[in-house]
């Protein structure tokens, strides 16, 4: 029986390195949108409009099946700062506004805007630097949709330490490892980030459901 290949919906280099080993548990054959001949359309920029990151998940699931008729996986995934009131929270990506620039060039304005607003929150009485990291998986295709989370917990530095990973990485303290996610190497950071919890999870629910 022919088993078709699952479209992996993003265009983040960052995100593609991270799922593509995260998914090869399943036995699949994965396709990036650029394998699959899928180019950019400006309308992707409103998919995600959601209030939680499960519903921008599936919402990107939906729109790049629909649009490819392909079995889709995507990932909506942010950074949660106590002292922020749990933001970037689902604006994290683009929190800084700067709409102008993609890749390392946004993620370090929007590591500006979260030293800055810390250095506020400091101000304000709102000390603090626990923070969570959290990820939602979503899988679509003719039969059947999952979500799954994942997350976990940390604290934000005031000094970037590594310079892997991608978006908050450098900042982020993970307890569990000792290190930020900017210093540990790719296959340890699988291991207990919120990506690799969401997306552990939703191999899983999708071997459960055949």
């Amino acid at each position: 029986m022919h088993v078709p290949a699952i479209l992996i919906a993003t265009r983040s280099e960052g995100k593609r390195r991270e799922l593509i080993p995260l998914l090869a548990p399943l036995g699949r054959r994965l396709l990036t949108l650029d394998e699959a001949g899928i180019g950019f359309d400006p309308a992707e920029d409103a998919i995600e409009s959601h209030a939680t990151f499960e519903e921008n998940a599936l919402a990107k699931a939906r729109w790049f099946h629909r649009r490819s008729g392909r079995p889709c996986i995507a990932d909506d995934s942010g950074l949660a700062v106590d002292a922020l009131g749990g933001a970037p929270g689902v604006r994290s990506k683009r929190w800084s506004g700067r709409d102008d620039l993609e890749g390392a060039a946004l993620d370090a304005a929007n590591n500006r805007m979260l030293l800055d607003a810390l250095a506020a929150a400091d101000a304000a009485g709102r000390r603090g630097r626990g923070a969570r990291y959290v990820c939602a998986g979503a899988y679509v295709d003719d039969d059947r949709e999952l979500v799954c989370r994942g997350e976990t917990v940390g604290f934000i530095l005031d000094e970037p330490r590594g310079t892997g990973g991608f978006g908050y990485d450098p900042y982020f303290l993970s307890p569990e490892l000792g290190t930020t996610f900017g210093e540990a190497a790719m296959e340890v950071k699988a291991a207990v980030s919120h990506r690799g919890r969401a997306m552990h999870a939703l191999c899983d629910a999708l071997r459960s459901t055949g």
